[in-house]
Parts: structure tokens; sequence; C-alpha cells
């Protein structure tokens, strides 16, 4: 939490059928609806989560992600992130106090790889679903399908890595946990962390700028994603890979899609990092290893189906 922010606080979502995707989000993900708005914008959090809402869908021709947003500690921070991003020659537009619902202005930027992403600091609180702050029980009843804990993070992929990881590590205060590099040391894949998770943000190299791979939620063991797999499978839902490791941050994982062909992750454990730890490197002639730890081999769905 270097330059004060905090964690991934939502991601908006394309999609090209409401209905079908709150049954994909709710009814198989496990997802609480919580609010709608006038632009038919649809309010969905996990039950671990303390503000609000942490997705947000809306009806579009094309799927795809719109926006993903990090959470600020205050606006002394939010102000000085503005200029900041200003003096690094980032073009910041100022979204005025609950455009989004319950959620204050917002500061949205573009980042070189092509990626829109917002800052804000005031989202209303209220608290986790169907659990009581005062001796709390250990989790709610009236889960449904995988029971998801919380929105964890998005891979993105788009071009100029070097000036994307540039932005995040320098201006936003992240830094490098994990890259994959090329035979010539290029980077082709770089994990950055606010915090001590293996990651809150990942990018692969794609010549098209702002293509959207996966929104990720965090389930909490082994067992929880294999029935999450379970559950695929009962719904006919399309599946990418898994249940199966990855090499890359060494989580536990599986991948699925939407009913508008948005990707999905699944994961659990994984390794843990620090600001001091030195980055993990893979190279690429390992990629398959890295991407999928057992299979050691990357299928071509996985690379190329992006939204």
């Amino acid at each position: 939490m270097k330059n004060g922010i905090m964690r991934p606080g939502h991601v908006q979502i394309r999609v090209l059928d409401i209905d079908e995707a709150l049954e994909h989000y709710c009814g198989l993900l496990g997802l609480i609806e919580v609010d709608r708005d006038d632009q038919g914008r649809v309010y969905l959090k996990a039950w671990t989560e303390v503000d609000k809402y942490s997705v947000i869908l809306t009806l579009a021709d094309d799927p795809g992600m719109d926006f993903m947003g990090f959470k600020v500690t205050d606006e002394t921070s939010l102000e000085k992130l503005h200029r900041d991003l200003l003096d690094h020659g980032v073009n910041v537009d100022v979204i005025p106090e609950n455009e989004l619902v319950d959620c204050g202005r917002r500061l949205r930027f573009i980042s070189p790889s092509g990626h829109t992403f917002e800052l804000y600091v005031d989202k209303k609180c209220t608290g986790k679903w169907g659990i009581e702050e005062l001796n709390p029980e250990a989790w709610p009843r009236g889960l449904k399908g995988m029971r998801v804990q919380r929105f964890d993070h998005c891979l993105l992929y788009g071009d100029e890595l070097d000036a994307t990881l540039d932005l995040f590590v320098n201006v936003l205060g992240f830094y490098l946990t994990e890259q994959v590099l090329s035979d010539d040391d290029s980077r082709i894949a770089q994990f950055l962390s606010l915090s001590n998770k293996a990651h809150d943000i990942a990018f692969i190299f794609h010549p098209e700028k702002g293509r959207f791979h996966h929104a990720s939620f965090h389930l909490e063991t082994w067992e929880d994603i294999l029935r999450a797999a379970d559950l695929i499978s009962m719904t006919n839902t399309a599946i990418d890979i898994g249940p199966t490791r990855h090499g890359l941050t060494h989580g536990k994982t599986i991948y699925f899609f939407d009913p508008s062909g948005n990707r999905n992750e699944v994961f659990c454990g994984g390794d843990y990092s620090y600001p001091d730890h030195p980055p993990i490197t893979w190279k690429s002639d390992q990629l398959g290893k890295a991407i999928f730890y057992h299979d050691r081999e990357v299928n071509e769905r996985f690379l190329t189906v992006l939204t």
C-alpha cells in the first residue's frame, strides 16, 4: 500500500443477456445481487466483502471488461495520485460521485496496455453478507453455487508491458511479484501486487490493446475448487481448463466461461509475497509449466479466447 491504493475494489463486465449473466454469477458463482441502477446495471458482491459491491454487470453488444477499480485509503492519497498521474503524462477523467451507485468520485485513466482503470476512496460499507460484526458465525446460511469469497484480480492482455509496468510500479505503488521472460529477456507476462497476495492485477503481452482474459474469485480450499468443477459440469457451463495448479503463483485453479463468453476463474492457495521479495522469473520455454503446472502445456483456447 505504498501510495495509498489498498486493493481491487470492483470490475464492470459487459454481458449480452442480463438474466443469463445473473444465473451464472449469482446462481453458479454465488455472488449476491445488491442493487440496480437506471442504466440497467446490476451490482453484485461476494459474501466476505464489506463494501456494497465488487462486480457490476452491464448489458452490451459485445462482452469484455469496461474498467477495473482500485480502492484508495483517503482523499489526500487520491489527490496525490491524481497529480502523479498527470505528471506522468496520463490523461485523467473525474467521474462524479454516485455515477456508480453509492460510490464516491472516481479518477479514470487508460494504461499503456489499453485498459481502463479507476481509483476511488468512498463506497458504501454494508458489511459481510449474512454475518454480524458482533460475535460473527463462521459463514452465512443461504449461499448459492460455488460460494465465492471475494473478487480477487483480473488478468488482462495488451501491448506496451514495460510502460504499463512503469505506470503501476512508479506511479501507483504496485510491485512486481512474478514475470515470464522471452529468450531475449523481454517481459511477456507480469504479475503485480499491492499486498502480500501473489497478485492483484496481471498483464500478458498481446499485440492488440485492451483485451480481457479473466476475472478471478477466491475460494478457501482445494475441495472448494473440486466442488466448483462439479457445479460447472452439473450446469453444463463451458469450461476452459482445470481443476489444476499454476506454476506461476502456485495457486489451485479452474477456468470457465460465462454465457457471454467472458472467462472466469476460481482459485485457492498460492504463494504469498512482500515488497522486499525479488520477483520470481519463468522463461518462455517453460510457459506451459508456468501456466498449467500439471499438464505442462497451454491449450490454444487459453491464449487466444479473449473478450
